[in-house]
């Protein structure tokens, strides 16, 4: 399977603009399965959404997604700051399929606190995995990507990928190189890690955007350089579980929920 990650540069609540912007991108970088776009890739990551986030219905953001991916026929991947009906916000993370039409959604569980994303967004409590031409995917959205136990493969809740989308700022960098390697030896499995560049409000942001395989090697990444950047790769399926049945770790694992529905 064939996956490109969107390391953009998000224009502040500027929705047009980063939709022109993504489009141009996908134009430009040549066929793939799935595209995968960085957390809030309309906005930028908006902690007080009041004024920028898009209505969760016939949003622009997400009709462009459903578009591009019926018109490509493959995948598109991303989180969008949310408005409600009731006027409550997500930091939803979309799996739009465009083969099958469907699309489904991954509320941010970890809401990232230091920055005061909890005082404006309602947590998601469950997991969400999608499975797309025989790949299953566990959606995760950046600061998830500190809790190994919501991150993690246990019966119930089995996959072969994980895709996290993120605004993960330079000042963290180094957890950034690290965890997405720790996540995929873990849970042998392909970790698809895709962050923005450029800057927002309050953060300064190069990227390195990357896709790590099942015993922690990088398979392809972006540069720290703060460009934009098209990175693609590809995930070998059967080589995943050829490694899986061999060493097979997660048989030996403890089996747990992390207190929520898989």
């Amino acid at each position: 399977m064939k996956v490109s990650l969107l390391q953009t540069d998000i224009k502040w609540a500027d929705a047009e603009y980063n939709i022109r912007n993504a489009a141009s991108l996908v134009a430009s970088s040549g066929s793939a399965d799935v595209y995968v776009l960085p957390e809030m890739w309309s906005t930028g990551f908006a902690t007080e959404p009041h004024k920028i986030a898009h209505d969760s219905e016939h949003n622009a953001a997400l009709l462009w997604m459903e578009q591009t991916a019926r018109d490509r026929q493959c995948a598109i991947s991303g989180s969008l700051a949310i408005r409600l009906p009731d006027g409550t916000f997500r930091n939803r993370h979309y799996f739009v399929d465009g083969c099958s039409g469907k699309t489904v959604f991954y509320d941010k569980h970890h809401l990232f606190s230091y920055g005061q994303e909890d005082k404006y967004y309602v947590p998601g409590n469950e997991h969400v995995i999608v499975e797309y031409r025989g790949v299953r995917f566990l959606l995760l959205t950046c600061y998830d990507l500190r809790f190994p136990g919501w991150c993690r493969y246990t019966t119930g809740r089995e996959f072969d990928a994980i895709i996290i989308v993120a605004n993960w700022p330079d000042s963290r960098q180094s957890a950034w190189q690290v965890l997405p390697r720790a996540r995929a030896i873990e849970n042998q499995c392909y970790v698809i890690a895709a962050n923005r560049v450029g800057q927002d409000l309050m953060c300064n942001y190069i990227g390195e955007t990357a896709v790590i395989d099942p015993i922690g090697n990088v398979v392809a990444a972006a540069n720290a350089s703060g460009q934009e950047e098209v990175l693609t790769a590809h995930l070998d399926i059967d080589e995943l579980v050829r490694r899986r049945n061999k060493f097979n770790v997660l048989a030996d694992g403890d089996n747990f929920y992390y207190g929520c529905k898989p």
